[in-house]
């Protein structure tokens, strides 16, 4: 090393020392003191919020009118999202989630071999059309105490091609309800 980088490392060290010992010196001279309420009032904010939080989470739409329109190329564009968890060939092995291959109608817990959370092991019926919307629409409130990692998709329109696309992936396609 030459004396021109040790010069400049001297320069870095220095810098941070200097700033870190005046935010040290800046926090015990000043002393800020939080507001009681706020200074600028804004009309209708937090009046509007808090029967809306009361009222619980909007219900979520049927998808079954949206799925006769739904794209399927769409589906598998949303799909992607999945493809890290999970795969959707026939046959394919099971990752962090189970294989998706012929989902729709299927039992809930239905790939061998995989670990299943309770809140899916114990859900009564299949993953018909209905039963899929709810549960991409919000995983977490769908089956408390699920694995499942995904937020959901909000737009149902999302959520229907993504359906149409599982329904795809099968040797016979369940008919759309």
């Amino acid at each position: 090393m030459n004396l021109e980088t040790n010069k400049i490392a001297a320069a870095v060290l220095t810098a941070g020392i200097i700033a870190m010992t005046s935010g040290f010196i800046a926090g015990i001279l000043v002393h800020p003191h939080k507001l009681e309420q706020s200074v600028y009032k804004v009309e209708g904010v937090g009046q509007a919020a808090a029967p809306a939080a009361a009222t619980g989470p909007a219900p979520i739409e049927p998808i079954a009118p949206l799925l006769a329109a739904a794209d399927v190329a769409a589906g598998e564009t949303q799909s992607k999202k999945c493809t890290a968890c999970h795969t959707f060939t026939q046959g394919g092995p099971n990752r962090v989630g189970p294989n998706l291959w012929d989902i729709v109608g299927a039992k809930h817990a239905h790939a061998e071999g995989f670990a299943y959370s309770d809140a899916i092991k114990n859900k009564p019926g299949n993953w018909d059309y209905e039963e899929l919307n709810q549960f991409l629409a919000n995983p977490k409130a769908y089956a408390p105490g699920t694995k499942m990692a995904f937020a959901g998709l909000p737009k149902a329109s999302d959520r229907a091609a993504l359906i149409a696309y599982l329904r795809s992936l099968s040797a016979s396609p369940k008919p759309l309800p």
